[in-house]
C-alpha cells in the first residue's frame, strides 16, 4: 500500500463483519454490524503539543486494535478497503 497517514493518524485494516450469529442464524448482509478492530496498517508520525514537542502515535504497525464506532473514515487503496482514523479515536490495544 502506497499510502502514508500525516500527523497521528493511522490505517486499519478492519476485521470481518460476523457472517452467523452466535446461535447460528445466518445473517443478512444488510444485517451485519461492522466490527470495531482491526490491524494496523501504518502509523503517523505523530502531533506536536503546544511547546513543539512530537508526541508519537501509541500503536505501531501490526498492532490489533479496538477503535470507536462512528471515527474514522473508510477508503478504498489499491482495491483494499481501509479505515483512517486519528490516535484519539483509538480505545485499546489488544495484548
Amino acid at each position: 500500500m502506497n499510502l502514508k497517514p500525516l500527523g497521528d493518524r493511522v490505517i486499519i485494516k478492519q476485521d470481518e463483519a460476523e457472517e452467523t450469529t452466535a446461535g447460528g442464524l445466518i445473517l443478512a448482509h444488510d444485517a451485519k454490524e461492522k466490527p470495531q478492530t482491526g490491524i494496523v496498517l501504518a502509523v503517523g508520525e505523530g502531533k506536536l503539543d503546544k511547546d513543539g514537542k512530537l508526541i508519537p502515535v501509541p500503536v505501531k504497525v501490526g498492532d490489533k486494535v479496538l477503535y470507536g464506532k462512528y471515527g474514522g473514515t473508510e477508503v478504498t487503496v489499491d482495491g483494499e478497503e481501509v479505515m483512517i482514523l486519528r490516535s484519539d479515536d483509538l480505545y485499546a490495544v489488544f495484548a
